[in-house]
């Protein structure tokens, strides 16, 4: 027997797809490939660009490319070792103050930087806010630099002054861009610039201040591997050294996070267009038995058939991808306006890789969901021609889910995602499946007793849905998850902070006192206590880093990305009490008590910091506090209420432990509305002082939320897309049914607004269900995640009552245009085939 040639076999392959294009299950088909692959793709070049703007811009995260910071200056051994090498030097501080005007007060992060800045990259500004951005060097003595949120907050324009602690300073420019700031994914706060001769003048850096200082370095990579080499062994323990990786690593961190994240919704949607294309390539092939049996009657081998099946299914995936590869293009382009203000302004382009990464995932989901029912045409006999009840050897059941795992295995390693956090979330989903879609199988199997009390065309959608009650509660099931997933993101970011801005008390503290000299102590406990009813206590904060536990050092102990590890990172707060604070509880151990003199001193440790570094009563720690080691010993631990609003410890000393350091004092205060004249006068008054103003930041906080969840409700529009194929997917597979039976209803006399309104009714039970199912699931979660891990009070949502409705016109219209084809087949034609 002669074998076709290959290219004979496309173009047959070719001319039939074009034949059956119109047919139902491969315009499914396709949907769900060109879904998978936009989502995958939209995410992909979001992730790329991200990343090769981070690597493009690596020194210019810097400003340098070494960089030596810590919470206390460089020894002059330190910065001399760079100068001898010849190494060019630059200088800054970064801390957070206020700046004041006439009309008011604005928290902003302050960088005093020296004319040498910045070592890399460039530093750009503008004449006036909103006008061309202009390269040039930092601001001159006696001048500031104010981003240009910052004047619009204060009615300042450029010309004007503006107050910086005790020094007053002429706003010269706006500040457009200093490149060691990477875009405003971390600064809440406005930026402001000046020069680093007007720091001392300033009077806000005092001892105990919590500062940044760095050292900037650029030079030949030698000489900065030598410099790196000479300065390690005398790093203090507050101090690092960081190159372009190790300075990247925080926001790499942090995109790396959101990245694994909106990886998973991406998976979500793949997989849902997995099942989308099993469900429509089932039907594709069971549509194609007598096609295939006909075919082997004219002399195809079963490869040959088997392989013509294939190629039309590849060419319609081919053309889905590329389709949904662009379309993911320009969704990209959706999705970092959504984000706008988050991430930089200037992104590289990502080429096409991500668009054929994406194209790879959908062909891979393709191949896992759909060869396995397209196997079978390979099997069907020749006989079939002449006796159509034969049909093929059904597939094993290790090909068909060994095939779709492989699928799904490939898939999540393209996507690099977190093996542990992925199973978890796919069993707890397969779990969170069975139970609530068990309660849907016996929810429809209680509608059988209301069939003989309903009208006729209830009785026709209810029975549609008691013929396939496993299709029914999986579809149902679908789309109730996704609506559950949407609602309970437009719930959180709606109401979380209100609710519990609400269930403060009504003079809960809104402003919070920084960096108190103790010269100033009791002038300002004085001030607070005629301007507000119940100002916290003044505590003492010293700066200090834990170093070892039990002579073990810390790093040593603590897991990867825990609480523990980011505490050790850096300086704790740390401050001692004679009284245990409000809203804190002792869990274990006593409050302070006498001890031996040779004792060490007692410290009272957050517990769930202690769970986290493994700590028990007992322990011995030792700090670094301004380059001395200072001892201590664990004594109790403690629950501490984080959102009232009071200054709040990691770490309380015992008293008469750290008097002699230099310290500063840290307290909260109300301030009833209407006195903004007043905390102006307080910040003049006191210039050392940092007020942060709470509802200020929780104001910009709500603000960065809303973006953050409207893009990730874009996302999960490609899974509701995704969700949609799932529904039509199964409504094309019981279509050769659906018209069978809608025929013969025609032929006894049954009206087609009859059939239209059994069709409403079916498929609007089945989205009203989705959408109860989705109201019940948010409450439920809303009122765990409100008690348990907000600890506010929970209340019910009555806005959620919607859902059902939403659920019914989505599924029901989806449904009504899905099975359109049943309603106009003319009933004598589908009566003679049969």
């Amino acid at each position: 027997m002669t074998r076709m040639p290959f290219a004979r076999l496309l173009s047959l392959a070719a001319r039939q797809l074009s034949r059956d294009a119109r047919s139902g299950e491969l315009r499914v088909l396709f949907f769900a490939l060109l879904v998978a692959v936009a989502a995958s793709s939209a995410i992909g070049y979001f992730s790329a660009r991200l990343n090769d703007a981070m690597v493009l811009r690596a020194s210019e995260f810097l400003a340098a490319d070494l960089r030596l910071s810590g919470s206390s200056p460089a020894s002059q051994e330190q910065v001399d070792a760079g100068t001898r090498l010849g190494l060019t030097h630059a200088r800054m501080v970064e801390f957070s103050s206020v700046v004041a005007a006439d009309d008011g007060i604005q928290l902003a992060s302050i960088k005093a930087v020296d004319g040498a800045y910045p070592l890399r990259g460039e530093l750009k500004s503008a004449a006036a806010p909103y006008q061309a951005e202009e390269v040039g060097q930092g601001p001159a003595p006696g001048e500031v630099w104010a981003e240009a949120r910052l004047m619009v907050a204060l009615g300042l324009s450029v010309g004007d002054d503006a107050e910086i602690g005790a020094k007053r300073l002429r706003l010269a420019r706006v500040l457009t861009y200093d490149p060691d700031t990477a875009g405003d994914f971390y600064s809440l706060t406005p930026r402001v610039l000046m020069n680093l001769d007007d720091l001392a003048a300033t009077e806000v850096v005092q001892p105990g201040s919590r500062v940044r200082y760095r050292e900037l370095w650029r030079g030949e990579n030698e000489a900065l591997a030598t410099y790196r080499q000479t300065v390690e062994p005398s790093l203090q323990p507050n101090q690092r050294l960081d190159d372009a990786r190790d300075g990247n690593r925080q926001v790499g961190g942090a995109l790396g996070r959101a990245e694994r994240y909106l990886n998973l919704a991406s998976l979500a949607a793949v997989l849902l267009a997995g099942v989308a294309v099993a469900l429509s390539a089932s039907r594709f092939a069971a549509r194609r038995f007598d096609a295939s049996a006909l075919l082997r009657c004219l002399g195809l081998s079963r490869r040959e058939a088997l392989s013509l099946f294939s190629l039309q299914l590849a060419l319609l995936g081919l053309l889905a991808c590329v389709l949904g590869a662009l379309i993911g293009w320009f969704g990209q382009y959706v999705l970092f306006h959504l984000l706008r203000g988050l991430v930089p302004a200037d992104l590289p382009p990502a080429g096409i890789g991500p668009a054929l990464a994406g194209m790879a995932t959908g062909l891979v989901a393709l191949a896992g969901f759909a060869l396995p029912p397209l196997a079978a045409l390979g099997r069907v006999p020749p006989l079939r021609v002449l006796r159509r009840d034969l049909l093929p050897v059904p597939a094993s059941s290790w090909l068909i889910y060994g095939a779709a795992l492989l699928a799904l295995g490939l898939i999540m390693w393209r996507l690099s995602l977190d093996l542990r956090l992925t199973l978890s979330l796919l069993g707890g989903g397969l779990l969170a499946t069975v139970l609530l879609g068990g309660l849907l199988l016996v929810g429809l199997q209680s509608l059988r007793r209301l069939l003989q009390r309903s009208a006729l065309p209830w009785r026709l959608g209810l029975g549609q849905l008691l013929r396939h009650p496993l299709a029914a509660a999986g579809q149902s099931l679908a789309f109730g998850l996704i609506l559950l997933a949407m609602a309970l993101i437009a719930l959180l970011r709606g109401e979380l902070l209100d609710t519990w801005q609400e269930q403060l008390p009504p003079d809960a503290p809104n402003h919070f006192a920084l960096n108190v000299l103790p010269a100033e102590r009791e002038a300002f406990a004085a001030r607070l206590a005629e301007l507000s009813p119940h100002p916290a206590p003044l505590y003492p904060v010293v700066p200090g880093r834990l170093v070892a536990i039990n002579d073990e050092a810390v790093g040593q102990i603590v897991s990867k990305d825990s609480r523990g590890e980011r505490a050790v990172q850096r300086d704790l707060s740390l401050t001692w009490s004679q009284e245990l604070p409000a809203d804190n509880n002792i869990v274990e151990g006593t409050w302070w008590s006498d001890r031996q003199a040779d004792a060490l001193p007692g410290v009272s440790v957050e517990v769930e910091l202690a769970q986290s570094l493994k700590l028990k009563l007992g322990d011995r720690l030792r700090f670094n506090i301004a380059g001395i080691e200072h001892e201590a010993q664990v004594t109790s631990l403690r629950e501490v209420q984080w959102d009232n609003f009071q200054p709040n410890f990691f770490m309380i000393f015992e008293p008469n432990t750290l008097q002699d350091l230099p310290v500063t004092y840290l307290t909260s205060f109300y301030l009833p509305p209407g006195h903004d004249a007043d905390l102006v006068s307080l910040s003049r008054t006191f210039p050392s002082v940092t007020l942060l103003q709470v509802d200020a930041v929780l104001a910009q906080l709500r603000s960065i939320l809303a973006q953050v969840t409207l893009a990730i409700e874009y996302v999960l529009l490609f899974v509701l897309a995704a969700g949609m194929t799932v529904l039509l997917a199964g409504l094309q597979s019981t279509l050769d049914e659906r018209i069978r039976q809608g025929a013969l209803l025609r032929a006894l006399g049954a009206q087609r607004s009859l059939l239209t309104r059994a069709r409403l009714a079916e498929f609007g039970l089945l989205g009203a269900a989705a959408g109860l199912l989705a109201a019940v699931g948010c409450e439920l979660v809303s009122f765990l995640l409100y008690r348990y891990a907000f600890d506010i009070t929970w209340q019910p949502h009555p806005w959620l009552l919607i859902l059902p409705l939403i659920g019914a016109l989505l599924v029901g219209s989806a449904g009504v245009l899905g099975t359109r084809r049943a309603l106009n087949a003319s009933p004598l034609s589908v009566l003679r085939e049969g």
